[in-house]
């Protein structure tokens, strides 16, 4: 079945949360709804626009209505959970969610389709993903190279270098994680700058080239991984293989401020002490 538009998400969305214990990550929240609503591969991967989905893109859609409603609640670390009130309702009618989140709709807000307004929280974050992950597409090979080093050193790697060479086999550098001060990984990785979705045959062709040469294996795209590459890099009785897709590696440049520069704005909330006035 085709990816159901924003508003048919609403309840789906819902369950998907129950399911998960009442909290989930976005990507989690996306695996599971899929799994409810039975979507095939195709269907999952369906670009939207640059390299986010549609169902990533729809059901972002949902989530910031669903919490205008009241239901849902989101934390800075990019973790959403039912309220109170989500816990306690079994289904909503999306002609009242639209309602009343058109209603908390900022201010000169666009209409778009089924009126719904075209920037939001979400929107506005995603574009600035968009932005800097267009950015990066347009380096060159090499200076993508040099960005993936810079960020594993950021994350706590040791010895990054870039090995990239005929007879690497797909191994684009490696480097040293030691945990603790004390256990030491030898970490393989590759950083491709994908346009589009990164097939199980990637995993399972940088698995078989860090054997025997590393302790663990990292992809890093400016992609998406399709539901059968992320179950391929995490098979059981398979060296596992961490991934890091556009939308995490736009969220880990911005929390460690690697090329991308934030602004904190001070947002002033004036109330009017009327008894002060009156007791003059």
């Amino acid at each position: 079945m085709p990816v159901p538009k924003f508003d048919e998400l609403f309840n789906p969305l819902l369950k998907a949360l129950k399911l998960l214990g009442g909290s989930a990550s976005i990507s989690e929240m996306e695996e599971k709804v899929a799994e409810i609503l039975q979507l095939c591969d195709e269907d999952i991967n369906e670009i939207h626009s640059g390299s986010r989905t549609k169902l990533n893109y729809n059901l972002a859609w949902a989530r910031t209505y669903l919490k205008r409603y009241g239901l849902l609640e989101n934390s800075t670390r990019g973790v959403w959970a039912l309220t109170n009130e989500g816990l306690n309702t079994a289904s909503v009618d999306p002609s009242d969610v639209v309602k009343v989140g058109r209603g908390q709709a900022p201010q000169g807000t666009v209409e778009g389709e089924r009126g719904q307004p075209v920037v939001l929280e979400e929107e506005i974050e995603q574009t600035w993903k968009e932005k800097l992950l267009q950015t990066i597409k347009e380096m060159s090979p090499d200076a993508f190279e040099r960005l993936c080093m810079r960020l594993l050193r950021e994350l706590g790697f040791d010895n990054v270098e870039v090995t990239g060479r005929s007879g690497d086999m797909g191994i684009d550098g490696k480097g040293v994680l030691k945990l603790g001060g004390v256990l030491s990984f030898n970490i393989a990785f590759q950083a491709k700058r994908y346009k589009d979705s990164v097939s199980p045959g990637v995993i399972r062709d940088f698995r078989g080239a860090i054997e025997g040469r590393a302790d663990k294996g990292l992809i890093i795209s400016t992609g998406i991984f399709t539901k059968a590459a992320k179950e391929e890099a995490s098979r059981d009785g398979a060296k596992t293989i961490d991934l890091i897709d556009g939308e995490e590696l736009a969220e880990k440049l911005k929390n460690l401020r690697i090329g991308v520069k934030v602004t904190e704005k001070i947002v002033e909330e004036i109330s009017i002490d009327t008894d002060w006035f009156k007791k003059l």
